[in-house]
């Protein structure tokens, strides 16, 4: 379908790939352990002094918690898309 200033096509719906939302959605999950972890750090690190955020980040990024945030991230969309479809 053209549009009347006649260039781009409309797409019927809003269908999306199912691989990318799911990446989308397991990337958000992923941010939002890094950021519980970070806030974490920070506030153990500043009960007794102040530390810097590239010493949380080293702290928190590590090769184990990565491993842990993907299986997290990949059971955590597992259980929306059952609910999701169970709903």
């Amino acid at each position: 379908m053209k549009t009347k200033k006649g260039g781009s096509r409309l797409k019927a719906g809003r269908e999306s790939n199912p691989v990318v939302r799911a990446l989308v959605e397991m990337a958000f999950i992923i941010f939002l352990f890094y950021s519980n972890l970070l806030m974490g750090e920070f506030t153990r690190a500043n009960a007794g002094q102040g530390k810097s955020l590239l010493s949380a980040m080293q702290d928190v990024v590590t090769p184990a918690n990565f491993c842990i945030a993907v299986v997290s991230a990949l059971v955590g969309y597992l259980i929306f898309e059952f609910l999701r479809k169970k709903i």
